[in-house]
């Protein structure tokens, strides 16, 4: 298919060269001051097992911006979002300057990122399952007995977890978190996570997608009012599996690097650096994935 953009031939792993200070970096993310606003521009790194692999994807950073920026576009009914009103304009006059940045890139509001991260289940997958298959419950909700894995959930569950500056987010009590963040806080972004969830399945089954769980961020300004921030709905924040071949009572195809995970669980590494190498065929099969799920999802 044709692109509204050009693909890279080699990745982005490192940005360099920006005249702005550089406040912070995430597995994918790199983050710059611009005084009035921040700079977010998505690498194409790749991380497993919250590992940074030393080979790349490229053109993923650029799929996983568009994505979210057709998201951020629809979910704007449902609740504000961290994007600056003027975001387009600024970002074509910020790829004059750097051609690489145009489309990888979001410009966004500053504000205070809430310390819990808001995932939403909608089928019985990954830590869900395992946690399931142990207690019989999905961390601190019950299910009826007999479940299998991959299996549609009575109702989409919110099951937010903490989150870790490195390793590992965890789970966390709806409870918990509403005393950490404030009841009538946590009640919001409960509420909105669902709303996005919901309208996040209706639109992904139009394009032959289930879209089986996802994770949401948010922040607040100095005022209180809630943002959706970071990304939304994308193959590295969500659990997407392909419509025609879903069938429970098994792990699912899926639209994500769930490709390189189960390479490298073949392998004889303890999940820590320095990682193996990944070969072209792993490669090039994860990144197709993110094309295919970039072509539905935008159609």
């Amino acid at each position: 298919m044709d692109y509204p953009f050009e693909m890279p031939e080699e990745p982005l792993l490192e940005v360099k060269g920006l005249p702005y200070p550089h406040l912070a970096s995430g597995k994918v993310r790199e983050i710059y001051d611009m005084g009035d606003a921040l700079l977010m521009v998505a690498t194409d790194r790749v991380s497993a097992f919250d590992v940074i692999m030393g080979e790349g994807l490229a053109g993923k950073g650029i799929l996983l911006t568009q994505i979210s920026l057709r998201w951020f576009e629809l979910a704007a009914t449902l609740t504000p979002h961290h994007l600056v009103e003027d975001h387009a304009a600024r970002i074509a006059a910020l790829g004059g300057d750097f051609p690489f940045l145009e489309h990888r890139s979001m410009i966004v509001k500053k504000l205070n990122p809430l310390p819990i991260e808001a995932v939403v289940r909608g089928y019985l997958a990954g830590s869900g399952w395992k946690e399931y298959a142990a207690s019989g419950k999905l961390f601190e909700y019950s299910l009826p007995e007999g479940m299998r894995e991959s299996e549609q959930l009575p109702e989409p569950l919110f099951t937010p977890t903490t989150k870790a500056a490195s390793g590992h987010d965890m789970p966390i009590d709806c409870a918990d978190a509403g005393n950490l963040i404030g009841e009538s806080l946590f009640a919001e972004v409960r509420r909105i996570s669902l709303e996005l969830y919901r309208m996040g399945v209706v639109r992904a089954e139009k394009a032959g997608i289930l879209l089986a769980d996802t994770k949401f961020e948010f922040g607040t300004d100095d005022t209180g009012q809630l943002y959706l921030i970071d990304e939304v709905l994308t193959p590295d924040s969500s659990r997407y599996w392909p419509m025609d071949a879903y069938e429970p009572g098994r792990p699912q195809a899926s639209y994500d690097k769930q490709f390189v995970r189960d390479y490298l669980d073949g392998l004889d590494w303890d999940k820590t650096p320095p990682p193996p190498p990944l070969p072209a065929a792993v490669l090039e099969g994860t990144l197709g994935r993110y094309l295919e799920a970039y072509r539905r999802l935008t159609g």
